[in-house]
């Protein structure tokens, strides 16, 4: 059963829906979109994977948080969500009086979000999918690890070393950009920030990332590479489209309710 609600946040009124079926168990996931994607999320992919663990037994609520999509008011951005997640969340136990946990899951902005502020808003676990890492919503420039692996990329294919060995290549460019792959990422506030939080959370977190997403690579480049919470997918996908991983990202959910 799939339906639409309504539910306070502030002074503004957001749109949720709800997604159960008979016999669900004790523990529910709740979606936290993304940028300014809407609860459906990418190509749907949101709802689909919403659909699929209702029907293995686990209750799933998505939103729209403030100023996206059908909810009303200002968006106030991914890092002062706090607000929308709590009404969430506040929605989803009173929706289904009958869940003991809830386990948030979010992708991009949407996992830095979660952990800037799970610590302060009652979840019981984490499911955060390439975490965003940059201070705002715009991308930048691309980080050393992400470099390396287009260089080397570039290098495993025959037709970019003929062009690179019959001058089609400009030199002072790739001077540049083998600078830039060879040099240090600096960390950010944001992930200092996401690291603290992170730590003062009580429950279990998984952090799944799409080896080939760019947002994946920033975010390994800026965190220890064994972290144990970490589990990687060799996906391109940053939504992890696709029937294999689109698999690989719902088994991953349904364990973490277990």
């Amino acid at each position: 059963m799939r339906r639409h609600l309504t539910f306070p946040c502030a002074r503004d009124t957001l749109v949720g829906t709800l997604d159960i079926d008979a016999g669900s168990g004790p523990a529910g996931v709740l979606i936290v979109s993304g940028g300014r994607e809407v609860r459906a999320g990418s190509w749907g992919g949101q709802a689909q994977i919403a659909a699929r663990l209702a029907a293995a037994g686990v209750p799933v609520f998505r939103y729209d948080r403030r100023g996206v999509g059908e909810s009303e008011g200002t968006d106030p951005g991914f890092q002062h969500t706090r607000e929308d997640i709590a009404a969430a969340l506040a929605a989803f136990r009173a929706a289904v009086p009958t869940l003991r946990r809830v386990i948030a899951f979010g992708n991009c902005d949407a996992a830095a979000a979660l952990m800037v502020h799970s610590a302060e808003i009652g979840l019981d676990g984490l499911v955060l999918a390439n975490p965003w890492t940059l201070e705002t919503d715009e991308a930048e420039a691309a980080p050393p690890a992400a470099l390396r692996q287009r260089y080397l990329a570039k290098l495993a294919n025959p037709r970019e070393v003929l062009r690179l060995l019959t001058g089609g290549v400009n030199l002072a460019k790739l001077a540049r950009g083998l600078k830039q792959a060879t040099s240090a990422a600096p960390k950010s506030a944001l992930v200092e920030t996401m690291t603290a939080n992170l730590a003062r959370f009580s429950g279990p977190a998984a952090i799944l990332l799409a080896t080939g997403d760019r947002t994946a690579q920033m975010f390994e480049a800026a965190w220890p590479s064994d972290d144990p919470r970490i589990q990687r997918h060799a996906s391109s996908g940053h939504s992890f489209a696709g029937e294999e991983a689109h698999a690989w990202l719902f088994e991953r959910l349904l364990a973490n309710t277990l």
